[in-house]
């Protein structure tokens, strides 16, 4: 031990001596399949070698000693490529060998007879009588359960927020949401689908032979060392039952309000605002827009000893110590109108309502904050102010909404630029026509994008982040909505009040180079 100690004590001051050239793994994230399958595992291991960027006819690779000309030899007999090397600590080469060693293990090694899990899949293949016993086998092969662990850690590695396994006719189809979109990511054999959903029914706990009808789940799995929820959703289809992984990676997601990305002044009123003792405070958007984050991030804010939060959600996705979170079940008769009058009887201080979606809701929840409780809730509207109108529209009566409303918050999320590849453009004449006085405090309005490259997976974003409108409510605005003001009228005076709309907030954080004019553009698709 004390000899190879030395040996990489040397390597590091050759290193420093020569001026190789450094990449630090952690940083990369995303590294394309097609260029890790470059090299096979077998010489990546033997070397201590990770490729991680092809460009034209060379290939940049990660090494441990940098200086092993073997190596070289091997890459470029392997590859055709020229070795452009990089030095990376052992460490981090050996992370990388053991996510790799999972996705490149031969999948049916270990199966003495691989017809054995073979599957005729027809329209009628849903109501087969397939044994359990044969299910289970498949499940608990070796084949099944190195493909689900390989998926599993290659989603954390690129920050999938969801996995989906969908069968078609000739293959079973993989795709990893990142970043809002999703990508296709290697298939396995037709032959493995069968073990792979059984093997994530029993992570699960779900039935594995009920194939007739959806059915949801729950796993916690260590990932990378640290604890990851998934929740698991199958869906019957013609052949075979797609699965949906929702990612719960709570240790990756800050559930703090100072990190929501909010200007210092926003911060500072948003949290004033939810140390109000009583009143109704909404979180608006469409589905995936980011509103449980930040719900989720108000409730860790009022979280407190001296006051007793309760809520009632479907399904419950973070588990917040010190809070009472209960899971509405429809199916049981907890709605979420039940669930809210059995929460008002247990002397609440805070109640999270996860939707309004019903009058019955909507009614229980506005009595609720005229009557001495804080409650937060999430509905589904464009903006900020037309959630008036929507509660009008379901039968609320309009003084109700203006004496209980404290706060109506709509948001979006748009991508993040990469910072490894961004670069700087100016704008045409016909975008700054476009955006008028929007952008007259620009001098010049240089913009910056993403031009793709490997640590983005070629996309040119990295992570997201929210675009936020906040719609205070004050003595005006509650005026004006007893009044019957329409929606239009309603905006003219907020804005001249210094309300800042959804594509003010995300044109600022454009300007700043945060995200892309594009991406502000894309959920704002009518708001300029």
């Amino acid at each position: 031990m004390e000899n190879e100690n030395q040996n990489f004590d040397i390597i590091g001051a050759l290193v420093e001596e020569e001026e190789v050239k450094k990449i630090d793994l952690s940083e990369l994230g995303f590294i394309s399949p097609d260029v890790l399958n470059l090299i096979p595992v077998e010489i990546a291991v033997k070397y201590k070698l990770i490729p991680f960027e092809r460009v034209e006819d060379s290939l940049k690779v990660a090494m441990a000693n940098p200086f092993d000309i073997l190596a070289e030899e091997a890459i470029r007999s392997k590859t055709k490529f020229e070795p452009e090397i990089y030095y990376t600590p052992e460490a981090q080469i050996d992370e990388w060998l053991s996510r790799l060693s999972l996705k490149n293990t031969g999948f049916l090694e270990g199966v003495d007879d691989p017809s054995q899990v073979d599957i005729i899949e027809n329209e009628d293949s849903q109501t087969e009588d397939i044994s359990i016993e044969l299910l289970k086998d498949e499940a608990d092969a070796a084949p099944a359960i190195r493909y689900v662990n390989s998926i599993l850690l290659q989603a954390i590695q690129e920050r999938a927020s969801d996995i989906h396994i969908e069968p078609q006719e000739t293959e079973l189809r993989i795709r990893f949401r990142i970043d809002g979109a999703l990508r296709d990511i290697a298939t396995p054999p037709k032959r493995l689908q069968s073990g792979i959903i059984s093997r994530i029914k029993i992570l699960g706990a779900l039935d594995i032979a009920e194939r007739r009808i959806p059915l949801d789940g729950r796993s916690k799995l260590n990932v990378f060392g640290r604890a990851v929820d998934f929740r698991i959703s199958t869906l019957p289809a013609i052949y075979g039952e797609k699965v949906v992984l929702r990612i719960l990676d709570q240790d990756n997601r800050s559930l703090e309000v100072r990190d929501l990305g909010l200007e210092e002044n926003a911060t500072k009123r948003f949290k004033e605002t939810l140390v109000e003792p009583h009143g109704l405070i909404l979180v608006t958007g469409p589905t995936g827009s980011g509103k449980t984050t930040t719900l989720y991030s108000a409730l860790n804010y009022v979280n407190v000893p001296v006051k007793n939060t309760v809520t009632i959600e479907d399904p419950v996705e973070y588990r917040l110590p010190g809070i009472t979170q209960t899971p509405a079940k429809p199916h049981l008769g907890l709605t979420f109108a039940v669930g809210l009058r059995a929460i008002l009887r247990q002397d609440p201080d805070v109640i999270m309502v996860g939707e309004i979606r019903d009058l019955e809701t909507a009614e229980i929840s506005i009595s609720a904050a005229l009557t001495g409780h804080l409650v937060l809730s999430t509905l589904h509207t464009n903006n900020s102010i037309a959630t008036i109108m929507r509660l009008i529209d379901m039968g609320i009566d309009k003084h109700l909404i203006a004496s209980s409303t404290l706060l109506i918050v709509a948001q979006r999320l748009v991508r993040r630029t990469c910072f490894h590849c961004a670069e700087n453009y100016e704008l045409s004449k016909a975008e700054r026509e476009q955006l008028g006085s929007l952008i007259e405090d620009m001098d010049k309005p240089i913009f910056s994008q993403g031009k793709g490259c490997s640590k983005c997976g070629g996309t040119g974003y990295w992570g997201r982040l929210a675009i936020f409108e906040f719609f205070y409510l004050d003595n005006q605005m509650r005026n004006m909505i007893i009044a019957g003001k329409n929606a239009e009228e309603i905006t003219e005076v907020a804005l001249e009040l210094g309300m800042e709309t959804l594509f003010m907030d995300g044109l600022r954080k454009a300007k700043a180079g945060i995200t892309t004019l594009d991406e502000v553009k894309r959920v704002n698709s009518d708001s300029y």
